[in-house]
């Protein structure tokens, strides 16, 4: 395959090859060493939420890094955004655990991975209407949030407060890519995309470490 000439192209999926190695990493460092209290539910959840991010990420920075025809392009970006809906609906099961209990997340999970469906499939019927996920992710992450800030408050929930930071880092992120006009020189050029990508790094690692304080905890 040929890479793009596009430079702002070629950083945006440099950027996503880091975010994708940096999900990765997290996946180990959430299972090693495996942590005392046996929360399998609770790592599964993150696990498969995580996985479906550095997914995202790699086939992101297939998209954007080589010249590709245009139904391989479109595969590529249906494959994506179905990995994020799905990471999204894993993601609010596994605040349900952390906020309610086992039960609840159990319940939780089916509904949410139908709905990340559901709105992935509205997407593909009606492409002009993709701003229904953008509001569900932006749903998802603002009830992440506040869950995680009320269980900081509390002190109930080791890393409650890192993993609220992280989700806050990860919404500014978010904002960041809407503005489709933004660009920064950093000896290379990044535009909107690739500036997400380095700030959604950072957001995930807070994350990622915030998440194995609570199952260390």
């Amino acid at each position: 395959m040929k890479i793009v000439n596009d430079p702002t192209e070629q950083t945006t999926a440099a950027t996503d090859v880091l975010l994708a190695l940096v999900a990765g990493a997290g996946l180990f460092y959430l299972h090693r060493p495996v942590p005392p209290n046996g929360n399998l539910w609770k790592i599964a959840i993150w696990t498969a939420a995580i996985g479906l991010i550095g997914l995202s990420a790699a086939l992101g920075a297939v998209a954007h890094g080589f010249v590709l025809s245009p139904a391989v392009h479109r595969r590529i970006w249906r494959i994506l955004n179905m990995a994020l809906a799905l990471a999204v609906s894993l993601f609010v099961a596994g605040v349900a655990y952390d906020l309610w209990g086992l039960s609840i997340s159990s319940a939780v999970l089916p509904i949410m991975l139908g709905a990340g469906l559901g709105f992935y499939l509205v997407t593909l019927r009606y492409p002009g209407i993709f701003f229904l996920f953008i509001v569900y992710e932006a749903l998802a992450l603002s009830f992440a949030l506040g869950a995680y800030c009320l269980l900081a408050i509390r002190g109930t929930l080791p890393g409650a407060g890192l993993m609220a930071t992280g989700i806050l880092i990860s919404i500014t992120a978010a904002l960041i890519q809407a503005n489709k006009t933004l660009s920064v020189a950093l000896i290379w050029k990044f535009d909107h995309n690739g500036i997400y990508h380095l700030v959604q790094m950072l957001g995930l690692a807070v994350l990622l470490l915030g998440l194995q304080r609570s199952l260390a905890g």
